[in-house]
């Protein structure tokens, strides 16, 4: 039997466009804010938006390299479902290679978006009390927006890597 199932792909397709989606409206925020554009920009905490006044070059180049992270990381279930529609003669190591590529993002979003979506939850709800100073519209911000939405992105990504995986027993061609 091969790896190749045009049906693999058919399945993962609906949650890759999702997470691509998801990923690219991540990204175009973090481009905007490369462009200079301030709508948000306090809600992500208080250091960023002083570097970026100061138009400071390294906070400028951080804000591209995310922005230039996530349009790949928003691309690549998209090429694990492509990977399945391609010939079986391709190179199964590819494949594989690039699911765990996926695999790993999908693990990275999802525990970077559950752990700070959890922790900044406890603090939004008072059973832990901020630092003196702490941004408290950073804070729920992140609790309720940016963090979460991490996690979405990692669950559709983690949806297309199940919703194209080898059945059990299929071996490569």
């Amino acid at each position: 039997m091969s790896l190749f199932r045009p049906e693999r792909a058919a399945r993962g397709l609906g949650p890759a466009r999702f997470a691509f989606a998801v990923g690219l409206a991540y990204a175009a925020v973090s481009a905007y804010w490369g462009l200079g554009g301030t709508w948000l920009l306090n809600t992500v905490g208080s250091a960023l938006p002083q570097l970026s006044r100061t138009e400071a070059p390294l906070a400028l180049s951080v804000v591209w390299a995310a922005a230039g992270l996530k349009v790949v990381a928003a691309a690549l279930p998209l090429l694990v479902v492509r990977s399945e529609r391609r010939s079986p003669t391709r190179a199964t190591w590819r494949r594989a290679s690039l699911r765990g590529l996926v695999w790993a993002e999908a693990a990275v979003l999802c525990l970077y978006g559950l752990a700070l979506t959890v922790a900044e939850l406890v603090t939004e709800s008072g059973v832990v009390v901020p630092p003196p100073g702490a941004d408290r519209l950073a804070l729920a911000w992140h609790a309720y927006l940016w963090d979460p939405w991490f996690l979405l992105w990692g669950l559709l990504v983690a949806a297309t890597t199940v919703r194209t995986r080898p059945a059990a027993g299929e071996t490569p061609r």
